[in-house]
């Protein structure tokens, strides 16, 4: 719930913003414009842009619209009129219904799937469209961009969650472009067992060390043999591990019973 208001919060904080580049929203297939002519509302139109990127407008015919933002269609059609039209035409645009730009998000959201991008949307705001992340995510977003040859583009753009929703960098809310795909990681886990007061499962944070798992199982219990603690680390065995040692996820800690 803390971290959903985080989103929230941010969403909020962004909103101006947001709606600031709404102007630049380049228009695709399937958009709705609604265009009105100032004093002139027997021009008043709504169109949907059609799969040759054009629309239909009184007086001037078909306009090519795909791959403009709104500003450009608008002084587009604005010369269109002004060439023995409209005297001194001003055209105001905005877009009815969505529909050219999309991005699926999956993993630990609550409603993974394909979403329509409203205009300037950030991840932030596709995560509240989401549902918000589930109890279970961990603190890396992947974000996959369609190939541009890149070699940051093969490995993905890698957000850090935590810094983002809980610390506030609002420089990692980047903008989700048509045809993205976000993964919401998985938290990982490891596991404390033997002498410590509450033996469990834990969820794994970044920079854990031997100390601080410790120390979230309730600390070492009156029989613990603290200077032969191990860790198991798929087929190998660290032994007598120092308390800063770093733990990795599905590290098993185990702190054996002393011999006195």
């Amino acid at each position: 719930m803390r971290v959903y208001i985080c989103i929230i919060t941010c969403i909020f904080l962004l909103l101006p913003v947001s709606m600031s580049f709404a102007r630049d929203y380049i228009v695709g297939e399937g958009d709705v414009l609604k265009i009105t002519v100032y004093d002139h509302g027997d021009l008043t139109t709504t169109a949907r842009v059609s799969g040759e990127g054009v629309i239909t407008f009184p007086l001037i015919g078909s306009v090519e619209v795909i791959g403009l933002t709104l500003s450009e269609i608008s002084s587009k059609i604005s010369s269109l009129l002004a060439d023995g039209f409209v005297i001194n035409p001003q055209v105001n645009i905005f877009i009815q219904e969505f529909r050219s730009k999309k991005a699926f998000i999956m993993g630990e959201v609550k409603k993974p799937g394909l979403y329509v991008l409203p205009g300037h949307t950030t991840l932030l705001v596709l995560l509240s469209e989401s549902g918000g992340l589930t109890g279970n995510a961990g603190e890396k977003a992947i974000i996959k961009r369609k190939a541009n040859g890149s070699a940051e583009n093969d490995k993905g753009i890698i957000i850090d969650l935590k810094d983002l929703i809980e610390r506030g960098d609002t420089s990692l809310d980047i903008p989700i472009l048509d045809g993205d795909s976000i993964y919401i990681m998985k938290a990982g886990v490891f596991y404390l067992t033997g002498e410590v007061k509450k033996p469990d499962a834990y969820r794994y944070e970044e920079g854990l060390t031997v100390i601080k798992a410790i120390t979230m199982g309730g600390g070492f219990s009156d029989k613990a043999s603290k200077g032969r603690v191990k860790i198991i680390r798929k087929e190998d065995v660290i032994e007598k591990v120092k308390m800063d040692e770093p733990v990795l996820p599905d590290d098993v800690i185990v702190v054996p019973e002393s011999f006195f």
